[in-house]
Protein backbone atom coordinates (compact mmCIF):
# COMPACT_ATOMS: atom_id res chain seq x y z
CA UNK A 1 0.00 0.00 0.00
CA UNK A 2 1.41 3.63 -0.76
CA UNK A 3 1.45 6.24 1.43
CA UNK A 4 -1.15 8.25 -0.62
CA UNK A 5 -3.43 5.54 -0.49
CA UNK A 6 -2.71 4.97 3.44
CA UNK A 7 -3.36 8.74 4.23
CA UNK A 8 -6.44 8.66 1.89
CA UNK A 9 -7.71 5.91 4.23
CA UNK A 10 -6.74 7.56 6.97
CA UNK A 11 -8.68 10.71 5.92
CA UNK A 12 -11.66 8.89 5.35
CA UNK A 13 -11.47 6.65 8.52
CA UNK A 14 -11.64 10.21 10.27
CA UNK A 15 -13.84 11.50 8.30
CA UNK A 16 -16.32 8.88 8.64
CA UNK A 17 -15.34 8.74 12.46
CA UNK A 18 -15.98 12.61 11.78
CA UNK A 19 -19.16 12.43 10.38
CA UNK A 20 -20.59 9.59 13.17
CA UNK A 21 -19.45 11.73 15.86
CA UNK A 22 -21.37 14.64 14.33
CA UNK A 23 -24.69 12.22 13.43
CA UNK A 24 -24.28 10.98 17.27
CA UNK A 25 -23.75 14.95 18.47
CA UNK A 26 -26.98 15.98 16.49
CA UNK A 27 -29.19 12.71 17.58
CA UNK A 28 -27.76 13.83 21.21
CA UNK A 29 -28.93 17.57 20.65
CA UNK A 30 -32.35 16.73 18.64
CA UNK A 31 -32.94 14.20 22.04
CA UNK A 32 -32.05 17.02 24.55
CA UNK A 33 -34.19 19.43 23.16
CA UNK A 34 -36.97 16.96 23.02
CA UNK A 35 -36.32 16.01 27.14
CA UNK A 36 -36.64 20.07 27.25
CA UNK A 37 -39.59 20.57 25.62
CA UNK A 38 -41.30 17.74 27.51
CA UNK A 39 -39.69 18.99 30.29
CA UNK A 40 -41.27 22.69 29.45
CA UNK A 41 -44.30 21.38 28.27
CA UNK A 42 -44.79 19.50 32.13
CA UNK A 43 -44.30 22.57 33.34
CA UNK A 44 -46.57 24.89 31.56
CA UNK A 45 -49.38 21.98 31.98
CA UNK A 46 -48.68 21.59 35.72
CA UNK A 47 -48.92 25.63 36.39
CA UNK A 48 -51.73 26.03 34.30
CA UNK A 49 -53.26 22.99 36.41
CA UNK A 50 -52.04 24.92 39.33
CA UNK A 51 -53.94 28.34 37.93
CA UNK A 52 -57.15 26.52 37.34
CA UNK A 53 -56.76 25.13 40.74
CA UNK A 54 -56.11 28.54 42.41
CA UNK A 55 -58.95 30.05 40.77
CA UNK A 56 -61.29 27.65 41.42
CA UNK A 57 -60.22 28.03 45.36
CA UNK A 58 -60.71 31.83 44.92
CA UNK A 59 -63.51 31.68 43.10
CA UNK A 60 -64.99 28.91 45.88
CA UNK A 61 -64.23 31.05 48.39
CA UNK A 62 -65.51 34.49 47.16
CA UNK A 63 -69.14 32.67 46.67
CA UNK A 64 -68.53 31.39 50.21
CA UNK A 65 -67.49 35.52 51.31
CA UNK A 66 -71.15 35.98 49.19
CA UNK A 67 -73.34 33.26 50.55
CA UNK A 68 -72.04 34.68 54.32
CA UNK A 69 -72.84 38.06 53.97
CA UNK A 70 -76.34 37.13 52.02
CA UNK A 71 -76.77 34.87 55.23
CA UNK A 72 -76.24 37.86 56.97
CA UNK A 73 -77.98 40.39 55.40
CA UNK A 74 -80.81 38.10 56.08
CA UNK A 75 -80.28 37.63 59.79
CA UNK A 76 -80.21 41.77 60.02
CA UNK A 77 -82.99 41.83 58.05
CA UNK A 78 -84.79 39.52 60.10
CA UNK A 79 -83.77 41.10 63.04
CA UNK A 80 -84.77 44.31 62.15
CA UNK A 81 -88.45 43.09 61.14
CA UNK A 82 -88.22 41.79 64.84
CA UNK A 83 -87.36 44.47 66.45
CA UNK A 84 -89.88 46.69 65.01
CA UNK A 85 -92.72 44.26 65.77
CA UNK A 86 -91.97 44.48 69.10
CA UNK A 87 -91.67 47.79 69.11
CA UNK A 88 -95.23 47.35 67.38
CA UNK A 89 -95.94 45.42 69.95
CA UNK A 90 -95.21 48.07 72.94
CA UNK A 91 -97.08 50.25 71.08
CA UNK A 92 -100.00 48.21 70.51
CA UNK A 93 -99.51 47.35 74.86
CA UNK A 94 -98.94 50.86 76.00
CA UNK A 95 -102.29 51.77 74.29
CA UNK A 96 -104.14 48.54 75.73
CA UNK A 97 -103.00 49.96 79.33
CA UNK A 98 -105.11 52.75 78.50
CA UNK A 99 -108.36 51.37 77.64
CA UNK A 100 -111.35 49.90 79.72
CA UNK A 101 -110.41 46.33 79.67
CA UNK A 102 -107.23 47.10 81.05
CA UNK A 103 -108.26 47.16 85.04
CA UNK A 104 -109.95 43.70 84.53
CA UNK A 105 -106.88 42.21 82.96
CA UNK A 106 -104.50 43.61 86.21
CA UNK A 107 -107.87 41.72 87.90
CA UNK A 108 -107.07 38.44 86.39
CA UNK A 109 -103.60 38.88 86.60
CA UNK A 110 -103.90 39.24 90.60
CA UNK A 111 -105.98 36.18 90.92
CA UNK A 112 -103.85 34.19 89.11
CA UNK A 113 -100.78 35.73 91.30
CA UNK A 114 -103.00 34.40 94.18
CA UNK A 115 -103.22 31.12 93.01
CA UNK A 116 -99.65 30.99 92.15
CA UNK A 117 -98.13 32.18 95.33
CA UNK A 118 -101.10 32.17 97.85
CA UNK A 119 -103.10 35.15 99.43
CA UNK A 120 -99.94 36.98 101.48
CA UNK A 121 -98.67 38.49 98.54
CA UNK A 122 -97.35 42.69 97.41
CA UNK A 123 -98.31 43.67 94.28
CA UNK A 124 -96.66 46.51 92.73
CA UNK A 125 -96.58 47.80 89.07
CA UNK A 126 -96.66 51.29 87.40
CA UNK A 127 -97.37 54.53 88.65
CA UNK A 128 -100.21 54.95 86.21
CA UNK A 129 -101.53 51.47 87.61
CA UNK A 130 -101.36 52.39 91.09
CA UNK A 131 -104.88 52.95 91.54
CA UNK A 132 -106.43 49.84 90.05
CA UNK A 133 -103.36 48.12 91.72
CA UNK A 134 -104.99 49.22 94.60
CA UNK A 135 -108.33 48.82 94.33
CA UNK A 136 -107.67 45.17 92.85
CA UNK A 137 -105.12 44.27 95.71
CA UNK A 138 -106.29 45.93 98.83
CA UNK A 139 -103.83 46.07 101.68
CA UNK A 140 -101.48 43.57 99.46
CA UNK A 141 -100.65 46.53 97.10
CA UNK A 142 -97.00 47.91 97.19
CA UNK A 143 -96.55 51.13 96.18
CA UNK A 144 -92.89 50.67 94.82
CA UNK A 145 -92.86 51.86 91.25
CA UNK A 146 -91.76 49.56 88.00
CA UNK A 147 -90.25 50.38 84.97
CA UNK A 148 -92.75 48.27 82.98
CA UNK A 149 -95.43 48.36 79.79
CA UNK A 150 -98.39 47.49 82.01
CA UNK A 151 -99.24 44.50 84.33
CA UNK A 152 -98.28 43.40 87.86
CA UNK A 153 -95.60 42.21 89.54
CA UNK A 154 -95.98 39.65 92.85
CA UNK A 155 -93.98 38.34 95.49
CA UNK A 156 -94.41 36.37 98.29
CA UNK A 157 -94.33 38.74 101.86
CA UNK A 158 -90.83 37.13 102.21
CA UNK A 159 -89.39 37.97 99.02
CA UNK A 160 -88.28 34.18 98.22
CA UNK A 161 -91.26 33.76 95.51
CA UNK A 162 -91.92 36.36 92.31
CA UNK A 163 -94.35 35.93 90.06
CA UNK A 164 -93.68 38.71 87.24
CA UNK A 165 -96.57 39.28 85.09
CA UNK A 166 -95.50 42.36 83.24
CA UNK A 167 -96.52 42.71 79.76
CA UNK A 168 -92.59 43.24 79.16
CA UNK A 169 -92.30 39.75 80.74
CA UNK A 170 -94.82 38.34 79.33
CA UNK A 171 -93.32 39.90 75.90
CA UNK A 172 -90.39 38.50 76.11
CA UNK A 173 -91.22 34.95 77.15
CA UNK A 174 -93.06 34.79 73.49
CA UNK A 175 -90.73 36.30 71.98
CA UNK A 176 -89.36 32.87 70.28
CA UNK A 177 -93.14 32.58 69.10
CA UNK A 178 -92.65 35.96 67.56
CA UNK A 179 -89.64 34.77 65.74
CA UNK A 180 -91.25 31.71 64.38
CA UNK A 181 -94.33 34.24 63.26
CA UNK A 182 -91.61 36.79 61.32
CA UNK A 183 -89.34 33.54 59.75
CA UNK A 184 -89.50 33.48 56.36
Amino acid sequence: MTLDRLIDEIRRRAEADLKAEGDRQAAEKRRIAADRDRELQSIQEEARRAGEREAVRERTQRIAAARLAARKLAYEARERRMGDALDQSRDLLKEYTEGSEYPKVLKRMYASAVDVLGKSIRVYGRAEDAAALKSVAGKNFDDREAPILGGLIAETSDGERRLNLSFDELLRLREDRLRELLAP
